[in-house]
C-alpha cells in the first residue's frame, strides 16, 4: 500500500512572481536614479570653452625652475588633493579646472627629490589661487 505524499502550505508572497518583479522595478528605478547625476557629471569634459587654467612654474631654492616635480591642486573647501600634475623641463605646470568663483590651494610634493649636491629638496608654502570665470591665473610654487 503506498502512503499519499503530504502537501505543504505555501505563502502566497513566496511563489507570486508578480511581486518579485514589482520589487524588483523599484529597485531599478532607485538605482537609476542614483546613476544617472554622476553619469551627466562625468560626461561633461573640461575644455578650453568652459575651463579656467591654473598655469604655474615650480622654483627651486636656488630660483631656478625644477623639473619633475609633482603639483598637488585642490579647492579650498575639501581636503585632499583632486588634481596631480608634475613640471615639464622648463618648471612649467597647467592645469584646467571648471570655470566659476572658486579659492584652489597648490603644494609640491617633493618626496624623494634632492639636489644635485644630494640635499632633499624641502617644500614651500601652499599657493593660494582665486579663479573668477573662465580665465588663466600664473602663479608659482617655490622649495626650500
Amino acid at each position: 500500500m503506498r502512503k499519499k505524499p503530504k502537501t505543504a502550505m505555501i505563502p502566497r508572497s513566496m511563489h507570486s512572481p508578480s511581486r518579485a518583479r514589482h520589487q524588483f522595478r523599484i529597485y531599478f528605478c532607485l538605482l537609476l536614479l542614483l546613476i544617472i547625476p554622476t553619469v551627466t557629471e562625468a560626461g561633461k569634459r573640461l575644455t578650453a570653452k568652459n575651463s579656467a587654467v591654473i598655469f604655474g612654474t615650480v622654483w627651486g631654492p636656488d630660483d631656478r625652475p625644477v623639473y619633475g616635480v609633482t603639483v598637488k591642486i585642490r579647492r579650498a573647501r575639501e581636503k585632499r588633493a583632486h588634481w596631480e600634475v608634475h613640471s615639464n623641463h622648463l618648471g612649467e605646470f597647467e592645469q584646467l579646472v571648471p570655470a566659476g568663483k572658486e579659492t584652489y590651494v597648490l603644494w609640491a610634493d617633493t618626496t624623494g627629490l634632492k639636489t644635485a649636491e644630494g640635499k632633499h629638496l624641502q617644500p614651500g608654502q601652499q599657493v593660494t589661487v582665486q579663479i573668477e570665470d573662465k580665465e588663466r591665473v600664473n602663479t608659482g610654487v617655490h622649495l626650500k
